[in-house]
């Protein structure tokens, strides 16, 4: 929203919310003598790179100091935490990968996208204009639009994003554990069998499978996300509401009350959002090691 157009009048409530919905982007348009536009980058969503990045590097490095200051006595609260953690994801990964030295690998890994998401999700726990109020004068005068979303998971990109990459482990492991001739075959050969005159239809399948998979393991994590970054802009509204009279007054108690109710409830969403990735990061590469 410019500052012309907030200038002239108070947002309505769709504006808020379409306010809220922008990412921080800007346009690096290379131009030649004509004007026209060759290469336009205005999509690329800043903000969820740099959330994403922070709180990636803040898991990573948490985890690097629990395993620097991991000690064989007593363990203090922080190490037993983590040891909790890691014994969960290790337990879960025993069910569905049964090659130990694949596991050495994966268990890290579920455990590290679990934290990760679980960090880039509780960011909806902030106030809905906590950072981007302090973004609107910093981000016109650094050539940026003056938008901020504060929630990786709630783009579509990121969630994508971490879903093609759990896939990209998958084939690794698919070519590692059968060799690319084996995973080759499987490829043509299942579901439906080893027969020539099905391998076609074989193959659109499996490619079929992969892309729902892979689509599916994201849209999951972005739509609910989404929906809680909406419930919790509608709550702002509330709060935005106030006014010396029976209506605002009773909008900024409902305010308070339905944050507070939806803030404890939402912290269940985003642990439990978290978790299912990782679980299904678990599945996905554990079939990846299992012969049709």
């Amino acid at each position: 929203m410019s500052a012309e157009h907030a200038g002239a009048h108070a947002p309505t409530a769709g504006e808020y919310i379409q306010h809220h919905l922008h990412h921080l982007q800007k346009n690096f348009n290379f131009e030649n003598v004509e004007q026209h536009s060759i290469v336009d980058f205005s999509l690329f969503n800043f903000d969820s790179v740099f959330f994403s990045v922070v709180l990636g590097t803040i898991v990573c490095f948490v985890l690097w100091l629990a395993a620097r200051k991991a000690t064989a006595g007593v363990p203090g609260r922080f190490q037993a935490a983590v040891e909790i953690l890691v014994e969960m994801v290790e337990n879960q990964a025993k069910g569905v990968i049964h090659n130990a030295k694949s596991r050495k690998l994966i268990s890290p890994l579920a455990l590290t996208v679990f934290l990760w998401i679980f960090l880039m999700n509780a960011m909806d726990m902030l106030p809905v204009d906590l950072l981007p109020q302090f973004w609107h004068s910093a981000g016109p005068a650094l050539g940026f639009n003056n938008y901020l979303r504060v929630v990786p998971t709630a783009d579509l990109s990121t969630t994508l994003g971490l879903s093609t990459s759990v896939l990209l482990v998958c084939l690794v492991y698919n070519i590692k554990i059968k060799g690319l001739g084996g995973w080759a075959h499987e490829l043509i050969a299942a579901p439906f069998g080893d027969h020539w005159a099905l391998y076609p239809v074989n193959f659109l399948m499996q490619m079929i499978e992969y892309l729902a998979k892979t689509v599916s393991h994201g849209m999951r994590l972005f739509g609910n996300m989404f929906a809680g970054e909406l419930v919790f802009m509608l709550i702002a509204l509330m709060g935005g509401g106030w006014a010396l009279s029976a209506t605002g007054v009773g909008l900024a108690i409902g305010h308070v009350i339905a944050g507070t109710v939806w803030t404890l409830f939402h912290i269940l969403v985003i642990t439990l959002q978290a978790f299912i990735f990782m679980m299904l990061t678990l599945i996905y590469t554990g079939q990846a090691h299992d012969a049709h």
